[in-house]
């Protein structure tokens, strides 16, 4: 991603902001987070304060409060323009107000305006939400406090070719001039065995013998370069639940707050399926400017595009016989490897793996709606189900209508979606996944995307789950109404939640209900049965029937048929349940004040952390008029450039050549516009080299289509052999060399690369399966001669003896 417009330089005016504050509560999979934001005015006149900050997109608002001289002042939620008028008319007639919205381009951006803070005075905002949390494949518990906004991509010649996050200042993160503070308690009656984090913790203390609570505190220093990600691991994380929470008190009955409301964890025991499905796999990968950025925010690792490429090639490698595959590039404009998806031979494999080795992050910006429309033109091939895996930073301006194109062809594919990097937009890679019923990752820090990518191709070759249905045992007189979506897609190890509302006459405490979740697969039918007591649990947060609402307007904001209807439905849940959406805010005015505050109001826009360190930053703003430039911000110690403009791109090898790029932006910049451009000196002495290709890495790109190998000196040389002490070793001299290569080629990943499997297993179950097809009795006799060969005790289970 490239912002091709504007500049905003490191600011020098005084910031009212002083301090962020975050406590966070987890109870088993839901966190109830509260935000406190401290400013103070350092001015001799009156300021107005705004700040746009990064949210998960699945994080439900539900409450916004102020504290000015003691006094609590509460939010109340309306419609965003009323609120907005509101808020507009308090400050011009000198009264204090407060604003929370939502932007309207992305539901992961919020903004905070604070109008009329006097000369002095201190003022508190507080915000609260609710989050449900996601299960990674270790069984951890994932809570992301999203600490970096990267500026969303804006799309040339739009109405939004600016936007709300180009509009604000940046500095780098150990020059912000607040602090920032996260505590966290957890709660577990499955017992809490650890936690861990991406950002340094104070050690992890328990506040019960059982190991059921505990706390952990954020370390001090936190320098805003990357989100903060806490992962707790309970003892158990597969226990199907059911939570009845109690109707809030002053609600009508019948309505979403005025009848209990039910959150149901499933984790559906879904077989191991007998083979693979064949299909289509459309592979649509990012190559804007900040791909060539390292995933990790420090500058440390592989560049994202790199990682990309690695990724791609083992997915090739890891495609199954008889499907077909085509792979897309996008930016600022689009390619793609093949006019039309084409089958997934030997020659097109090899095909593909040499364009994938020369792909480079230069196409400019990141403008994902226009392949998507070519993808979804071409006709699907019937008994060819459509899996489509997008890679991408996933900072665009249009994030609603990428979710759009995709919701109306979900009936046709299944999406999988990867957000690289810090501050990746959770609205664009979580609308896409859930708009098509894949899934979405997330890599960050030191996480690799290999392992993540591949855990998704094997969803997508399983089998379809098909007639799904939910059946619920209730006593008479109640029944269950789903708020969230109905289960579509269901897949081996992952979670299921389901919100429902529970109408009708209140059951007696000792009363209970089940509900059962039924689907079929190759034709066998299943079912998974959870019973539940139905007697209710008061929250005084609500927090089930928010998450449900959250749940409801995200159904509804990626229905965009009808779009006035759509609206009005996601309004009305909206004020129902306060859960603020991207047609509500909420809006506060201090009418305590004797009178108006005198004095001319100045507006302080609070900076952010520059997006990447070792990478470009483009910020801009057209606030005071003024011509679109770009601006070149290197960190430190590595050195990485996009390309976004004519003045060039790529990765610096010498510092010639830094400083010829610095002359060409410079001279690219029209002269209307301010370019201030540090260089630190140690940049210049540690540029970014990628690292060398991993043994396994190269191990696999000898892999034929079909999963077997050949025994030549590249093959020979990762084994530690030469090719006649391989040959010679062979024990039946008649069989064929592959078939041989193939099982040292195997055994060898068992043995050096066991830690890496995720990555190789697919690989792994095309070669055996192509070692059976052309077995005979002495396969055993070829095992045993090869472990002792390479002086390894692989099982001969793995070859299915």
């Amino acid at each position: 991603m490239e912002i091709p417009c504007g500049l905003l330089t490191r600011s020098k005016k005084p910031v009212p902001l002083k301090s962020i504050s975050v406590a966070v509560s987890i109870h088993e999979f839901v966190a109830d987070v509260s935000a406190t934001l401290d400013y103070k005015n350092e001015e001799t006149d009156p300021v107005e304060a705004f700040f746009v900050f990064p949210m998960d997109e699945d994080s439900a608002v539900y409450s916004f409060q102020a504290l000015v001289d003691g006094k609590r002042i509460v939010a109340e939620i309306q419609e965003k323009q009323q609120a907005q008028e509101d808020y507009e008319n308090a400050i011009s007639q000198g009264q204090q107000a407060f604003l929370l919205e939502q932007d309207s381009s992305s539901g992961d951006i919020f903004s905070c305006s604070l109008g009329n803070l006097p000369a002095g005075q201190k003022a508190a905002v507080t915000l609260s939400y609710v989050q449900e949390l996601s299960l990674e494949a270790d069984g951890a518990v994932r809570f992301v406090l999203p600490a970096i906004l990267n500026p969303r991509y804006p799309l040339q010649g739009s109405a939004v070719a600016c936007n709300i996050t180009s509009e604000i200042p940046r500095v780098a993160g150990k020059e912000l001039p607040y602090t920032f503070s996260v505590t966290a308690n957890v709660c577990s009656a499955h017992g809490i065995e650890k936690v861990q984090s991406n950002c340094p913790l104070s050690p992890l203390q328990y506040l019960e013998d059982d190991k059921s609570v505990a706390q952990v505190s954020l370390a001090e220093g936190h320098h805003f370069d990357r989100d903060v990600e806490i992962l707790v691991y309970y003892r158990e994380v597969n226990t199907p639940s059911v939570s009845v929470e109690l109707a809030q008190a002053d609600a009508k009955p019948g309505s979403l707050m005025g009848d209990s409301a039910m959150m149901v964890s499933f984790y559906p025991s879904i077989p191991e399926s007998q083979g693979e499905i064949t299909g289509e796999f459309i592979f649509l990968m990012d190559r804007s400017g900040s791909m060539s950025s390292p995933v990790h925010s420090k500058g440390e690792g592989q560049l994202r595009i790199d990682s990309a490429k690695e990724t791609l090639l083992l997915l090739l490698k890891s495609l199954p016989l008889g499907c077909f595959f085509n792979i897309y590039g996008f930016g600022s404009s689009f390619e793609s490897f093949f006019p039309e998806s084409v089958a997934y031979t030997q020659q097109s494999m090899e095909e593909a793996m040499k364009r994938v080795k020369n792909l480079e992050a230069n196409l400019g910006g990141t403008e994902i709606l226009e392949p998507l429309k070519n993808i979804y033109s071409k006709v699907c091939r019937p008994g060819y189900p459509r899996q489509l895996f997008v890679f991408t930073d996933g900072e665009v301006s249009n994030t609603w209508q990428v979710i759009a194109e995709v919701q109306r062809h979900n009936k046709d594919h299944r999406c999988f979606s990867f957000g690289i990097g810090e501050g990746a937009s959770t609205s664009l890679i979580k609308g896409i996944a859930r708009a098509a019923g894949g899934t979405a990752e997330f890599i960050t820090g030191k996480d690799r995307m290999q392992p993540k990518a591949l855990r998704s191709l094997k969803r997508a070759l399983q089998p379809v789950v098909q007639d799904i249905s939910l059946a619920w045992t209730l006593p008479p007189g109640l029944e269950a109404t789903l708020l969230s979506p109905a289960p579509t897609v269901i897949f081996q190890g992952q979670r299921l939640i389901i919100y429902a509302q529970l109408k009708g006459k209140n059951a007696s405490k000792e009363a209970a209900g089940e509900v059962c979740l039924q689907y079929t697969l190759q034709g066998a039918g299943f079912q998974n049965t959870v019973p539940f007591c139905l007697d209710p649990k008061a929250d005084d947060k609500l927090t089930i029937h928010r998450l449900a609402a959250k749940a409801l307007i995200q159904t509804l904001d990626g229905n965009l048929e009808d779009g006035a209807e759509e609206k009005k439905k996601v309004v009305d849940i909206s004020l129902q349940s306060g859960v603020i959406s991207s047609h509500t805010a909420y809006i506060a005015i201090n009418k305590e004040l004797n009178q108006p505050i005198q004095g001319p109001l100045t507006r302080r826009d609070i900076p952010l952390p520059f997006p990447y360190l070792g990478a470009p930053s483009f910020t801009h703003s057209l606030r005071g008029g003024g011509s679109p430039c770009q601006l070149f911000s290197v960190g430190e110690p590595r050195i990485a450039f996009g390309s976004p403009c004519s003045a060039g791109g790529g990765i610096f090898k010498s510092t010639s050549s830094l400083f010829k790029k610095k002359r060409a932006v410079k001279s690219a910049v029209p002269q209307s516009c301010h370019v201030q451009m540090a260089f630190p000196e140690e940049c210049c002495m540690d540029f970014y080299t990628s690292p060398p290709e991993s043994p396994l890495l190269k191990l696999i790109s000898l892999q034929k289509a079909d999963g077997s190998w050949e025994l030549d000196e590249a093959l020979a040389s990762l084994l530690g052999v030469s090719v006649q002490t391989a040959l010679a070793a062979l024990p039946d001299q008649s069989k064929d060399i592959p078939y041989w290569a193939t099982i040292l080629a195997v055994l060898w990943m068992h043995k050096s690369s066991w830690d890496q499997r995720e990555e190789w297993e697919l690989l792994e179950r095309k070669a055996v399966a192509w070692i059976q097809s052309q077995s005979d009795s002495s396969l055993g006799e070829c095992i045993k001669a090869a472990n002792a060969l390479l002086k390894s005790s692989v099982d001969l289970a793995v070859f299915g003896l």
